[in-house]
C-alpha cells in the first residue's frame, strides 16, 4: 500500500512539473476584468492610402503626380497612379486616407553615420561621461534619436556610443515602447590601443580603470573583439584604422592598425553577416582598409584622386560627413569663433590642420564617380540638422536628385537594409512628405511635413503625433 501510495505521489509529482513546462512565458499576464486599465500597448500599423501629389518613389528615376501608395502591415503593397479609394486599393472599407495631396511625397531618408548619444550637455563638459550612469545616455540618445525622426530621417547607423546603451535605445523602438528612427548600431567601436576609440587624456589610473571593450592588438585579438561585438549586439562593426581630430592623441590621423589586423577584423565581421565599416582620416588608412575589403570608408578626409581610384574600382562606399564641417568651421577664422574653439590643444591643432579639406575631397569624389551614401556625424553637429548633408553635395556639385539617392537607395546599400531606401512592394512603409520640391531647390528637405516609419505616422501638419 505505501508502495502503491509512493508511486501515485511521483507520477503526480511528474504531472505537475510536464504541467509547468507546458506553460507560456507570458502566462503570468493578467486577464483584465471590464473596466481595468491596461498596459499600454504598441502603436500598430494599420491599412492606409497616401494620396501623394508628387511622389517619388525610387530616388533615381522620375517622379509621379497625383499617385496614391498602398499600404498594410507596415509595408507598402503598391503604387498607383490616381487618388484610388479602399475598393479600388484592395484594402478594407476603413482604411485610413492620407492626404498629400499638396506635399512632395519619397520614402525615408537614411543616415549612415551618426551618434545619438553624443551631442547636447555632453559638448559643453566632456567630463560627464565620467559622471553619468548609462541610464542617463540612454535618456539623451533618445531625445536625439527623436529629433532625427523627425527630421524625416527614418533608419540610422549609430557608429559609436556609450557602452551599450544604443542597443537598449534600439531595441525599445523596435518594440514601440518609445518613438525613434530604426536603428542599425555598432556600440563600441574597434581600435587600436591609444587609437581614436581608446580613452585619452586622463591620468594612468583612470584610463586604465576606463573599460573600452573594443580595444584590440594583433589579429587573434581583434578577430575576438569583433566576434564579441556581434554577441553583445552589434549590427554593423565600425572600426578605428586611423587616428582622429577630436580625440585628445597626438600620435596623428594615419594607419594606426596594422595589415594584418585590418584582415582579421574584416574577415571577422564578413563571416558573421555583419557589414564592417570604418574611421579613417588619412590616406595611408584610407587605402589600407580598400585593399583589405571594408564594406565603406567613414570620413575619408585626406582621401586624394588615387585613394578615390582605388574606393572606385572596390566598390567601397564613401560616407563623406561634411554638414559638421560647416557647422564647426572651415578656415581658421571660422573655426576661431566657432563652437570648438575652446578643444584641448591636440585636438584644436588637428581641426585648424584639416580646413576645408573634406569639402575638397568630397566635390574630387563627385567629380570622379565614387560611390556616396550620406552620413552627418552628428552629435558632433546637433541631432535632426541631418539633412543639411545633401545641401553639402549640390554645394559639391551632385545634382538635387542625387543627393536625394545618397540618402535613401544609396544609403540602404551601403547599410545593408533592402527593405528601406524606396517605396517599392514589400518594403517597409517609411515615408516622409516634405512642403516643397526638392528636386527644383534642394533646401526643401530642411521642411519636413509628414513621417511615417514601418507604417506609423509620428509626424503630421508639421507636428510630431504621440498616439
Amino acid at each position: 500500500m505505501k508502495h502503491a501510495l509512493r508511486t501515485l505521489m511521483m507520477l503526480g509529482a511528474a504531472a505537475l512539473s510536464s504541467a509547468a513546462l507546458a506553460v507560456p512565458v507570458d502566462s503570468t499576464v493578467a486577464e483584465l476584468p471590464p473596466g481595468q486599465p491596461e498596459h499600454p500597448a504598441a502603436r500598430k500599423a494599420g491599412p492606409a492610402i497616401i494620396h501623394a501629389g508628387t511622389l517619388l518613389a525610387v530616388p533615381g528615376q522620375a517622379p509621379m503626380t497625383q499617385a496614391s501608395v498602398i499600404l498594410e502591415n507596415g509595408k507598402v503593397r503598391a503604387v498607383m497612379p490616381g487618388y484610388v479609394d479602399a475598393a479600388t486599393a484592395g484594402l478594407p472599407a476603413d482604411a485610413q486616407i492620407i492626404d498629400l495631396r499638396d506635399k512632395f511625397v519619397m520614402p525615408g531618408f537614411m543616415d549612415m553615420h551618426l551618434h545619438l548619444t553624443s551631442g547636447g550637455p555632453s559638448r559643453s563638459d566632456p567630463m560627464l561621461r565620467l559622471r553619468e550612469p548609462p541610464e542617463y545616455w540612454s535618456l539623451n540618445a533618445y531625445r536625439n534619436g527623436l529629433a532625427t525622426l523627425m527630421a524625416g530621417f527614418t533608419t540610422v547607423r549609430d557608429l559609436g556610443s556609450q557602452g551599450d546603451t544604443v542597443f537598449g535605445l534600439r531595441d525599445a523602438i523596435r518594440d514601440g515602447i518609445v518613438a525613434g528612427p530604426k536603428i542599425i548600431a555598432a556600440g563600441e567601436g574597434i581600435s587600436p590601443t591609444n587609437g581614436h576609440a581608446d580613452a585619452h587624456g586622463l591620468r594612468r589610473d583612470l584610463l586604465e580603470a576606463e573599460i573600452r571593450p573594443g580595444v584590440c592588438d594583433g589579429a587573434d585579438e581583434c578577430r575576438k573583439a569583433v566576434r564579441s561585438a556581434i554577441k553583445f549586439g552589434a549590427d554593423v562593426i565600425k572600426v578605428h584604422v586611423t587616428g582622429g581630430v577630436l580625440d585628445d592623441s597626438d600620435a596623428g590621423t594615419e594607419q594606426q592598425f596594422t595589415d594584418e589586423e585590418l584582415k582579421a577584423i574584416v574577415e571577422a565581421g564578413h563571416m558573421m553577416g555583419r557589414k564592417v565599416t570604418t574611421h579613417a582620416h588619412g590616406k595611408s588608412g584610407i587605402d589600407a582598409a580598400v585593399r583589405a575589403g571594408y564594406d565603406s570608408i567613414e570620413h575619408a578626409m585626406w582621401a586624394d584622386a588615387e585613394s578615390l581610384r582605388l574606393m572606385k574600382q572596390n566598390g567601397t562606399w564613401l560616407v563623406p560627413t561634411v554638414w559638421p564641417i560647416t557647422w564647426v568651421g572651415d578656415s581658421p577664422e571660422k573655426i576661431a569663433q566657432g563652437p570648438f574653439r575652446n578643444l584641448r590643444p591636440n585636438s584644436l591643432a588637428k581641426l585648424y590642420k584639416l580646413g576645408d579639406q573634406p569639402k575638397k575631397m568630397v566635390r574630387m569624389a563627385i567629380e570622379m564617380g565614387v560611390p556616396i551614401a550620406l552620413g552627418t556625424d552628428n552629435g558632433i553637429a546637433p541631432h535632426g540638422t541631418n539633412a543639411r548633408e545633401m545641401l553639402e553635395y549640390v554645394k559639391a556639385g551632385m545634382s538635387p536628385m542625387e543627393a536625394l539617392k545618397t540618402g535613401t537607395v544609396n544609403a540602404a546599400l551601403a547599410g545593408g537594409v533592402p527593405d528601406r531606401g524606396k517605396l517599392s512592394p514589400g518594403l517597409a512603409a517609411d515615408v516622409i512628405a516634405l512642403d516643397a520640391n526638392p528636386l527644383d531647390g534642394i533646401e526643401a528637405v530642411l521642411s519636413v511635413n509628414f513621417v511615417m516609419r514601418d507604417g506609423i505616422v509620428f509626424k503630421r501638419d508639421g507636428k510630431e503625433v504621440s498616439e
